[in-house]
């Protein structure tokens, strides 16, 4: 089992040293899924909410929030990104948030996917809530990264996830 590279000889927090790690480009691809009722989907599809529109302002919160990562959790470093994007799917019973991230650096953008998805998610329970309260988010995980010692991982049955 690996160690837990975030905990010193003490047992204590800490933010890993990594200037001694090659610069690889390393990516990284996440997934959140916003269930939402058919009306209040209905109305996501076709731009009718009063807020304005969910998907724009949902993509633009997530791609914010990559690149603030370094900001708000603490012992993330912050990256300078060469790439972020985020885009929907619908699903029968909601949106599937796919985000993903790019980086030349030291350490790997996972974090950056991940935040990207789960607060593109908020947006738009944030933009849908006064319509339906019961909104619900499920299954952010991360779907695949690339670079770095580990080289590649991808999540089974990730293309077809949730």
């Amino acid at each position: 089992m690996a160690e837990l590279s975030h905990i010193d000889e003490h047992g204590k927090a800490r933010m890993v040293d990594v200037s001694a790690k090659p610069e690889t480009v390393r990516t990284a691809t996440a997934q959140a899924v916003v269930h939402l009722s058919p009306q209040l989907l209905e109305m996501v599809r076709n731009n009718a909410l009063e807020k304005g529109d969910v998907l724009a302002v949902a993509r633009v919160a997530g791609i914010v929030a990559a690149k603030r990562v370094g900001e708000i959790i603490p012992l993330c470093h912050p990256l300078p990104l060469t790439h972020t994007d985020v885009r929907f799917e619908f699903l029968p019973d909601g949106l599937r948030i796919v985000a993903s991230a790019s980086v030349v650096g030291r350490t790997g953008v996972e974090m950056e996917a991940l935040t990207a998805a789960s607060v593109a998610a908020l947006t738009v329970y944030d933009m849908c809530k006064a319509v339906d309260k019961g909104i619900t988010i499920t299954d952010i995980c991360l779907l695949e990264k690339t670079g770095g010692k580990s080289g590649v991982y991808r999540r089974e049955g990730g293309e077809n996830h949730p």
